[in-house]
């Protein structure tokens, strides 16, 4: 079609799409980022890490303590144990009973001790009572205000310091840490009230679609996962209910998939799983475009690279191969997922050998009805 001007607007009942085509094959593939147009009676959220998101890495402790009567100008001290606290953390005290205006302060003392001081400079003595006093500890080279509010990472021996921009791609880059089996994975703040992220719900019931793009530096000797899971663990039987995609190169601490050179879609209902083997080829570098749409029916659809693929109805461990939907084609979807399981969304990496690997992401999406 030749470049057209239209002097109204233009209307589409159920949305429009931004497509390439290949001028040689014909194939026509979707390059649309989420529901476009938006539609108001979703709730969308985007994350393109202007901020990094960094370790939730605080440790805390607690325990009821009556100081008793401290007179003007003295002090009390009491030691805390908080597994994990070390020399040149920050720390932090509170007491559960006002204060008075006595001054409470805190600081590590020794390895996994916080010594937290209440000082009266109040011109009279003061007596607290009982109280539940509660200290916190920030690691050091964690405590930051650049990072993500929305976003943290996690896994086995990741840090902060492993989570930067790429020279040679759009988004932000995970490292593993360089040991065997060290992960790296991307998760909302998971704290209660940080972020919209996990404080809405993504339900079963609430026509979820959850959209990445991510590429590998190197596939050899990996795992990466990606999608709605109801914790961040690549293992398919941790979770009774999930719908994500799945790529690794060997079984080592996962499962035996048929051929470990393809892209799966892996999805759970009520502890019975389903892993679809996509015909799909994962190379290194370069870009992967993920997205899973689950209908009003809680039945859910998957798009990679703007192609549609159907989804194996047959329960097993080692991946049942699937096609492309074809034009005209409809598409073999999920039976109805398990009603009112609200997931989290999830990007991980896992190294299977001693070795430091890298996810790159460029965004992450998440949307929703506005009420079911």
């Amino acid at each position: 079609m030749a470049t057209t001007t239209f002097s109204g607007p233009i209307r589409s009942e159920n949305g429009m799409q931004l497509i390439s085509k290949n001028t040689t094959t014909g194939e026509v593939r979707n390059r649309s980022r989420g529901d476009y147009p938006q539609d108001s009676r979703r709730y969308d959220l985007w994350e393109y890490f202007q901020q990094l998101p960094a370790l939730n890495d605080y440790l805390t402790g607690s325990e009821t303590k009556d100081f008793g009567s401290i007179a003007d100008g003295d002090e009390e001290a009491e030691e805390v144990t908080v597994t994990g606290a070390a020399l040149g953390d920050f720390a932090m005290a509170s007491l559960s009973v006002d204060s008075t205006d006595l001054v409470v302060t805190a600081e590590v003392t020794a390895s996994n001790t916080v010594t937290a001081v209440v000082l009266n400079n109040t011109g009279g003595a003061i007596d607290l009572g009982s109280a539940t006093l509660s200290v916190r500890v920030f690691k050091l080279g964690n405590v930051t205000f650049d990072k993500s509010k929305d976003f943290e990472v996690l896994g086995t021996n990741m840090t902060t310091a492993l989570v930067d921009y790429p020279s040679a791609h759009a988004g932000m880059k995970m490292t593993t840490a360089g040991a065997d089996q060290d992960q790296a994975i991307l998760a909302p703040h998971l704290d209660s009230g940080q972020t919209a992220w996990t404080g809405v719900k993504w339900g079963t019931e609430n026509s979820i679609r959850y959209e990445t793009s991510i590429d590998i530096t190197n596939i050899t000797n990996v795992k990466v996962w990606a999608g709605f899971k109801l914790t961040n663990d690549q293992l398919i039987a941790t979770d009774a209910d999930q719908i994500f995609f799945k790529f690794q190169t060997d079984a080592t601490n996962s499962e035996t998939f048929a051929d470990f050179t393809k892209l799966h879609f892996v999805h759970s209902i009520g502890g019975t799983d389903f892993i679809s083997q996509l015909p799909i080829t994962v190379a290194a570098n370069t870009q992967i475009h993920l997205v899973i749409e689950v209908d009003a029916n809680r039945q859910a659809t998957i798009f990679v690279n703007g192609k549609q693929y159907n989804i194996t109805s047959t329960s097993g461990t080692t991946g049942t191969a699937v096609t492309e939907v074809g034009p005209s084609q409809i598409a073999t979807k999920t039976g109805a997922l398990t009603n009112d399981v609200d997931f989290i969304p999830y990007v991980g990496i896992e190294a299977g050998a001693a070795e430091a690997k890298i996810l790159n992401v460029q965004y992450l999406s998440c949307s929703r009805n506005v009420f079911e």
